[in-house]
């Protein structure tokens, strides 16, 4: 993974939150806010939190008192989700990098984490330590993509990308996002980093958007892939953008378009 594969800065952010957020996470971070709120926490830890989905739908269902600590390693992103999130006293907005918690040992009862781990340069080091800031019975809960095939709109923006620059294809979405899907080998990741007790459940669902444009627009400017294309030009950002919702227009049609998105839910303890 490229170190700006985590580049998330300039107007990524806001398109980032404005579009895909909506398109792909939403459904995703309700599931995930359940989960949380299901084991009837005292002191959360969000990891890798971004632009705040997970935040704003986990924190209405948290108890009055509740301690909850919500991180990213982007200020932009973490500034992004405190400034959408309703006025709340039990949340704690903190810098931090998921690698290196700067958090005391068996401090937080569940730490979750959406759409994540994939970014960590060492996964297998973040693994331990969301097990050392749990308390002894906690719970680490996170998801990551399945395999881009299983995500229709990311592989066709991925193939419009690749169609103008053959030679050095823009690989983001395939790299990073959804480079991370080996559910059983992550499972043994959770066992080594010292997890005795690892559930995964595979969850598929429908991206939803009104037009081509808006997963298009979603992808190639409010994701990294965005300094990928303008690394390699600049001037064609706007085409490739207009490319990727001609070529998503045509394979699942106009106006209001769906297509299937993928993942994996993990319960370590």
């Amino acid at each position: 993974m490229s170190d700006k594969d985590k580049n998330f800065t300039g107007s990524i952010p806001d398109i980032y939150d404005e579009f895909l957020v909506p398109l792909i996470f939403e459904s995703y971070a309700q599931d995930m806010a359940q989960r949380v709120a299901g084991t009837a926490p005292a002191v959360v830890l969000e990891t890798a939190a971004g632009s705040g989905v997970v935040t704003r739908a986990l924190a209405p269902l948290l108890a009055d008192g509740v301690r909850y600590v919500v991180t990213d390693l982007n200020p932009p992103m973490l500034d992004r989700a405190a400034k959408h999130q309703a006025p709340d006293e039990r949340i704690e907005w903190q810098q931090a990098d998921a690698m290196a918690l700067p958090f005391e040992d068996e401090t937080f009862d569940v730490v979750c984490c959406q759409f994540g781990m994939m970014f960590l340069p060492d996964k297998a080091m973040g693994y331990r330590e969301a097990l050392r800031v749990l308390q002894e019975g906690g719970h680490f809960i996170f998801n990551v993509w399945d395999r881009i095939e299983h995500n229709e709109f990311a592989q066709s923006v991925t193939a419009t990308a690749t169609r103008f620059f053959p030679d050095d294809p823009p690989a983001f979405l395939q790299r990073t996002p959804h480079g991370y899907h080996d559910a059983e080998g992550i499972k043994l990741e959770l066992r080594n980093a010292g997890f005795r007790n690892v559930d995964v459940r595979t969850i598929t669902g429908q991206s939803l958007a009104s037009s081509a444009r808006i997963p298009a627009v979603a992808y190639c400017q409010g994701t990294p892939l965005r300094n990928e294309l303008e690394e390699r030009n600049a001037g064609l950002l706007e085409e490739v953008t207009t490319a990727a919702a001609a070529d998503i227009e045509r394979a699942f049609g106009a106006g209001p378009i769906s297509g299937k998105i993928q993942g994996h839910i993990f319960a370590a303890s």
